[in-house]
């Protein structure tokens, strides 16, 4: 499908049936039956386009199995299929920090199928900004008194994976931290990265309600392409996904 300036398109394969295609042979078939169920669930959501890709949601399973990924923390949850296919992908014993500011359609529509799931227990989620709780995660050390003993909680440098599908403005931000949090050799998986390809189109013809994220998404595609400390790689999975990991 090539750019139309007048239609925004999630995705950029040549046509719909191709993605079809590829969602039919290679996804839908090896799609765990809990990530099924949300995802249909999901589509009767008004936002329904703000959900994961199940494609881009493959590669994500795949990358946490070849990291290792025990501990991890999401920024933006909406329904939560990502939150559900990492719970279903880490041990028993790993442990999710899920950030969102509002988790009205994580509890009505997400939460009963990751319990049904059993996975429920995997999942610590935060309604908060997300900046505030990376800062906190980011301080050196919380030191706790407990029976009179000074217990050390050290957060940095001890996620192995992250994901990203929140307000693109701070996307940035989000970087900057993550990178800290993040082990070297960890993952973070940033969406929409080409914004409905608003990335190329001149200003006067990006729909209203994207220009700023457009803006925003330019300037994260920029500081990542410059960063010297991870390596990247764009991905052509839903509105596109860039996974940057962590060098040094």
């Amino acid at each position: 499908m090539g750019l139309n300036k007048k239609k925004v398109s999630k995705g950029l394969l040549q046509s719909d049936d191709l993605y079809q295609y590829i969602l039919e042979t290679s996804v839908y078939p090896r799609e765990p039956e809990p990530l099924k169920e949300l995802r249909e669930a999901t589509a009767s959501h008004p936002g329904a386009g703000m959900g994961t890709a199940p494609d881009a949601g493959q590669l994500m399973t795949m990358l946490l199995k070849l990291v290792d990924a025990k501990k991890t923390i999401e920024v933006g949850v909406f329904t939560g299929y990502s939150l559900l296919l990492t719970a279903l992908t880490i041990p028993e014993d790993g442990k999710i920090v899920a950030i969102d500011v509002d988790r009205e359609p994580y509890d009505q529509i997400g939460f009963p199928i990751i319990k049904k799931a059993g996975v429920e227990h995997k999942i610590d989620l935060i309604e908060s900004e997300a900046l505030p709780v990376l800062d906190k995660l980011l301080e050196q050390a919380s030191i706790a008194l407990f029976f009179f003993k000074l217990q050390l909680h050290e957060n940095e440098g001890s996620f192995d994976f992250a994901v990203v599908d929140a307000d693109k403005v701070n996307y940035c931000k989000y970087h900057e931290r993550l990178m800290k949090l993040l082990k070297v050799g960890g993952i973070a998986v940033y969406d929409n990265t080409l914004w409905g390809g608003t990335v190329v189109m001149p200003i006067e013809s990006t729909p209203e309600q994207m220009k700023l994220g457009r803006q925003s998404i330019m300037e994260l595609n920029k500081l990542l392409a410059a960063d010297t400390g991870d390596q990247i790689s764009h991905a052509a999975l839903g509105d596109w996904i860039t996974i940057c990991r962590r060098l040094y």
